[in-house]
């Protein structure tokens, strides 16, 4: 499966992890040092004018988790083949379920295309892939794991900032920390944001006045809908198509940053799938190989 991608959005699929925060900084420690992690943020959250309920009872309880650490050393999308990844997520179960709840939502996502230009098709799909439709919303302790995730070296400047993002979104929209569980990275509810995401382009889909992604469908779809404006999609264009190549298909053309014409691609032989043309006009496409030229 080679792929001509026309959006100027390009994303893993996941809601959770397309934006870098704003870091605030934090001292690098291994969980010996996880007190001294504790401290510091107790520093940081009194400057930042955080709530007592935040600096003196929150922030104390957190804890770290070995467990996180060993996931993040070994995450699916950097260990594993493009088709060791898609397989499972692809099962025919996911897609009549995803057609049978593009049916049942079919007013919200149709208010939400009319709205933001996404086509409801590709909500349900991000929705499928990130937790099998709500089935799955991750049982580790967001804010535990955000915490780890920041006193560790690695990556300890993202994850501060995702875990004071997350912090301010316990004040700010009353959240219950024991109820916050998610991902081992920290992504939350049922497109899994991270806090910054949450924070930045998190909506009100219910109108209820709360915008609660573990709990409102129509929150994380609505959420997931003004990400994805916010990012550059445009309206009424396809994410992409499926196409195949020539034997002598010069791959130097392939890659995100080399927008061509279609009718370019027509003349270096790329056709549909299926050994259809492509459609004819003037609009610009990358060509994408996943897997390099000898894989799917």
């Amino acid at each position: 499966m080679r792929f001509l991608a026309v959006q100027t959005v390009y994303l893993r699929i996941s809601l959770c992890c397309a934006l870098l925060a704003t870091t605030f900084g934090a001292p690098a420690s291994a969980s010996t040092g996880f007190e001294a992690c504790r401290i510091h943020w107790e520093q940081q959250a009194k400057q930042r004018g955080l709530s007592p309920r935040i600096v003196e009872d929150l922030i104390p309880t957190l804890e770290f988790e070995t467990k996180v650490i060993e996931l993040d050393r070994r995450q699916p999308e950097f260990t594993s083949t493009f088709g060791q990844y898609l397989r499972p997520r692809l099962s025919e179960t996911r897609i009549d379920k995803g057609r049978e709840l593009y049916a049942q939502y079919r007013p919200l996502l149709d208010e939400l295309t009319r709205k933001y230009g996404i086509p409801g098709r590709y909500l349900i799909a991000f929705w499928g892939l990130e937790t099998n439709y709500g089935g799955y919303l991750g049982n580790m302790s967001t804010l535990n794991s955000l915490a780890t995730l920041a006193c560790d070296e690695r990556r300890s400047e993202y994850f501060t900032g995702e875990l004071f993002r997350a912090l301010e979104l316990v004040e700010r929209h009353n959240l219950n920390p024991a109820e916050m569980k998610g991902s081992w990275a920290g992504a939350m509810g049922h497109t899994q944001f991270m806090p910054y995401n949450y924070a930045r382009y998190g909506m009100d889909g219910d109108g209820d006045g709360r915008i609660q992604l573990w709990e409102s469908i129509p929150d994380a779809l609505t959420s997931a809908a003004n990400f994805l404006q916010q990012l550059g999609w445009e309206t009424g264009l396809r994410w992409g198509r499926e196409v195949s190549l020539p034997k002598d298909f010069a791959y130097e053309l392939a890659g995100r940053k080399n927008k061509r014409p279609l009718h370019d691609w027509a003349a270096a032989g790329v056709r549909l799938a299926n050994g259809g043309r492509l459609p004819k006009g003037d609009l610009d496409a990358a060509l994408l190989v996943p897997a390099g030229h000898r894989g799917p």
